[in-house]
């Protein structure tokens, strides 16, 4: 499939009286939307570390027997979806070295490593074949080997970190949480029985029975171990959580920044529905990126809802492959439309982004396949012309379809009635908050974190992709 993907989720256990590697199995389970390429825990006993990692999903690698192999009360977890370095085993996380005296899970992505390479290099440690989260768990070990308490080597190492990260890190009896400055990638605390629980996503804690503190703020380091928690600012903070957390990475049960993700989403199908007029029987969406906004849509519209489109939830993604040929036969396989619900029916078909269109336009051939006499399609965020360096796994900006093609020419592309994106303005007045909040760099090109070196791959869309025509559904009258 073309949708992009989320590079990772972050877990962390301490001191909760029960067994640490069984409740991070579960946190990752809850987080698994965020990574399904392999995983990984490491625990603590208080004085060796115990790790397990692995390719594939979380409820296929970790069994009763793994659980048991990994004893302690602290523990921290990763599920990985790689942007980097490839997909091999040899990468997965928790970082961990030969000494293990530390372990490192990290949730982001830093577009320039030369600061982190070059501090390595006059160290006499090679970075080669290493990639950025193996490069931060090396320049934490330096300090630490050299005499410096786990805290002490993060808030030292922290400067070489240009991008962004979320990071949980332990070593025998202290667990590390840190987020950049920015805070391009969410993390938050939660307490239980007396212990305390770090995570990706707030639904993660309501998994394992945990309650939710704060989030951690960007530029903070928290430090849990025997003497409680301890926070302390090692940069000034300057909110961008990444806006693709609301559009579609985090589960819509989760909160961030105090918003129900779910509601958001609903809230840009409302805004949708204000600057979509369309005459149509059906509003049907994506599953499951697109149901939140549509029924936001449906209900501000008053076209009926209808899950008209059935997911076929047992395909692994061991079965992906790269061509344009075969994304088309993977909708094919893991989507079916409802003949009886969309024959002769002029249907709005919602999702929450298009990137290659390469799969919307094969959705869009299915709904017509299975009799629709209209699909229009819309798509619940702005057209997607930038490519991400903090994180996300997505297509160089010359496969991007809204960096290459008018809005029209999408439209004549996905072979679509009629095509509407939210807009930008919309976008941000569904969350409710302010858009100095976020980083929306894959819309407008503005980058928070300084991306260094790989500004030579990103270009201004052409004038003539980013002056959009009205549209009208083909059921109206133009004028």
């Amino acid at each position: 499939m073309s949708k992009m993907k989320e590079k990772c989720a972050v877990f962390g256990v301490y001191g909760t009286g029960f067994d640490a590697a069984r409740l991070t199995f579960f946190g990752l389970y809850a987080l698994q939307h965020r990574g399904q390429e392999g995983s990984g825990i490491v625990t603590s006993d208080g004085s060796e570390l115990h790790a397990f990692r692995n390719s594939g999903l979380v409820n296929q690698i970790y069994t009763e027997d793994v659980i048991k192999g990994l004893p302690g009360s602290i523990a921290i977890g990763h599920n990985r979806y790689s942007t980097s370095k490839g997909g091999s085993t040899e990468h997965l996380q928790p970082v961990i070295g030969r000494d293990r005296q530390i372990a490192v899970a990290h949730n982001g992505n830093l577009p320039s490593t030369v600061l982190l390479e070059n501090f390595l290099n006059k160290k006499g440690i090679s970075p080669q074949n290493l990639n950025d989260s193996e490069l931060m768990a090396e320049a934490i070990k330096y300090y630490v080997a050299r005499g410096k308490s786990l805290p002490d080597a993060v808030k030292l190492a922290f400067p070489l970190f240009t991008g962004a990260f979320s990071l949980v890190i332990m070593n025998h009896d202290t667990l590390v949480a840190v987020r950049d400055e920015y805070g391009i990638r969410p993390l938050c605390i939660g307490k239980l029985n007396g212990g305390y629980i770090v995570s990706s996503e707030t639904c993660a804690l309501d998994t394992v029975h945990a309650k939710f503190l704060r989030e951690v703020e960007p530029g903070e380091m928290v430090v849990i171990n025997k003497k409680g928690l301890k926070s302390t600012t090692i940069a000034p903070a300057n909110l961008k959580l990444d806006i693709f957390e609301f559009i579609y990475f985090s589960r819509p049960d989760s909160y961030l920044l105090g918003k129900n993700v779910d509601a958001v989403r609903r809230e840009m199908g409302v805004q949708l529905a204000r600057e979509a007029i369309i005459d149509a029987d059906l509003v049907v969406p994506v599953p499951d990126s697109g149901i939140s906004a549509a029924q936001g849509f449906a209900e501000a519209s008053g076209i009926p809802y209808y899950n008209a489109i059935v997911k076929n939830r047992y395909i692994g993604r061991s079965f992906i492959a790269p061509d344009q040929h075969m994304r088309e036969w993977m909708v094919r396989m893991k989507l079916n439309p409802i003949r009886a619900a969309v024959e002769g029916k002029r249907v709005i078909l919602i999702d929450d982004s298009i990137v290659r269109g390469t799969t919307s336009s094969a959705i869009v051939a299915l709904l017509r396949e299975a009799g629709a006499r209209e699909v229009h399609f819309i798509s619940s965020s702005p057209p997607y012309r930038y490519p991400d360096f903090y994180g996300m796994d997505v297509p160089e900006q010359d496969h991007l379809i809204a960096f290459n093609k008018s809005q029209e020419e999408i439209r004549a592309y996905l072979n679509a009635d009629s095509l509407h994106y939210l807009s930008y303005e919309g976008l941000i007045a569904s969350t409710g908050l302010p858009e100095s909040t976020f980083c929306a760099a894959c819309f407008t090109g503005v980058y928070p974190i300084d991306i260094r070196e790989r500004t030579s791959g990103v270009r201004p869309a052409p004038i003539w992709v980013t002056q959009q025509p009205t549209l009208f559904s083909a059921s109206q009258p133009q004028e």
